[in-house]
């Protein structure tokens, strides 16, 4: 599939995925959404890419929000069948992924923006990041999974504040409120991130994907996570995975996970 909005660049086992609208600083429109859906569909059926990164291009902005101009006039029932299409194809689907996808926030990650860092498995931050969900200014609420992933991430309290004040944070304010895992500089942040997908594509990618699947149960209503665990952890029991870890284990040598 050609892309206009997105670019996708691999390395090794690395795949990152570049939001390209650099004159929208990265806005999320409609078409933007469903080219992003299909392209970590791709990955995530993609053999040689074990980690995904998504970050923003130029280095004003991981995504600045969405495309307002697209909803602008829509009635209620429109606006939820916004939200909900937009939570299937993209915010739930990554974070539902077999594979690890981390977040490189560089520069304002807003709205829609955070709503999609947040979904993601991890985030890393540049030093200039400005995060927030300014929504409640233009008399709306988030709407991609943002009232529910925030306090889950920050807290309730610190989560109700952001939403309620729509006010931005910085990156150390982030970080310190576990929002983000690391700050570095925007010159580095590729990099350290990269060096982080390093790491998690030496493991055993079954592990990784039956690992986030238990991690995302402890966060659903009515499932018990601790019973995904249990039938995760036995699964991975009868896999090839598990035969080359132990036995690389036990000849005291590094596994190669094929």
């Amino acid at each position: 599939m050609n892309f206009e909005n997105i670019l996708i660049e691999k390395e090794n086992a690395i795949s990152t995925i570049i939001i390209n609208r650099p004159t929208k600083l990265n806005a999320l429109n409609k078409a933007t959404i469903e080219e992003l859906h299909h392209a970590f569909k791709s990955l995530n059926e993609d053999k040689e890419t074990r980690v995904i990164i998504i970050t923003g291009s130029g280095e004003k902005a991981f995504v600045a929000g969405a495309d307002i101009s697209e909803f602008a006039s829509f009635s209620t029932s429109e606006g939820a069948q916004l939200a909900a299409k937009g939570q299937e194809l993209l915010f739930d689907y990554v974070q539902n992924m077999n594979k690890p996808v981390i977040a490189a926030v560089n520069g304002f990650a807003l709205g829609g923006g955070l709503e999609l860092a947040m979904a993601s498995h991890f985030r890393v931050a540049s030093d200039n990041a400005k995060m927030g969900l300014p929504e409640v200014t233009l008399g709306v609420i988030p709407g991609y999974g943002g009232t529910q992933r925030l306090p889950q991430l920050v807290g309730k309290g610190r989560a109700m504040e952001m939403i309620m004040t729509a006010q931005m944070i910085d990156a150390q304010t982030a970080l310190n409120y576990g929002l983000v895992n690391h700050v570095v500089t925007q010159e580095e942040l590729l990099t350290f991130t990269k060096g982080i997908a390093t790491k998690i594509a030496k493991n055993s990618p079954n592990a990784i994907k039956e690992a986030i699947a238990a991690v995302n149960d402890n966060f659903k209503d009515g499932v018990n996570g601790f019973e995904t665990e249990i039938k995760n952890f036995g699964a991975c029991f009868g896999t090839a995975d598990f035969i080359e870890g132990t036995t690389a284990f036990l000849e005291k040598r590094k596994a190669e996970f094929k």
